[in-house]
């Protein structure tokens, strides 16, 4: 079976997800994210913060790889990217992996994720040679 651009991608983005949740978040192996949750919820929770935002960023991974309502599923990650980016190209720019730039990156998971969902995802027609009945 050959895998279209539009799987592959959503690999890709699912492990973008999954990275960022399990890796980085959950397993605190990035500590840069925690601090960054820290100075915007404050530090008491920021521990647990982290960990619960990691743990939806895996189930994020897999809503992407079920396919299920993926359409919802794209406007959803556009919507949450760009609203955490923006609060941290806002609030926090020093503790990004690459400052304000980061936002570029950012832009392109969300063009990624748009033209995935909506250009190469095509809704394969019904099989004519089975029957309906």
């Amino acid at each position: 079976m050959k895998i279209t651009p539009h799987q592959l991608l959503n690999y890709g983005i699912a492990a973008v997800w999954l990275v960022n949740g399990i890796y980085c978040k959950v397993l605190n192996l990035v500590p840069r994210h925690q601090q960054i949750v820290a100075a915007i919820l404050g530090e008491q929770y920021s521990g647990w913060f982290t960990i619960i935002i990691g743990l939806a960023e895996t189930l994020m991974a897999i809503w992407v790889l079920s396919r299920y309502r993926s359409k919802l599923n794209a406007i959803s990650q556009i919507i949450i990217i760009a609203t955490m980016n923006t609060l941290e190209f806002i609030l926090v720019p020093h503790l990004l992996l690459w400052g304000r730039y980061n936002a570029i990156f950012a832009a392109l998971l969300i063009i990624t994720i748009y033209i995935n969902e909506f250009k190469l995802h095509q809704v394969l027609p019904a099989n004519p040679n089975v029957s309906r009945t």
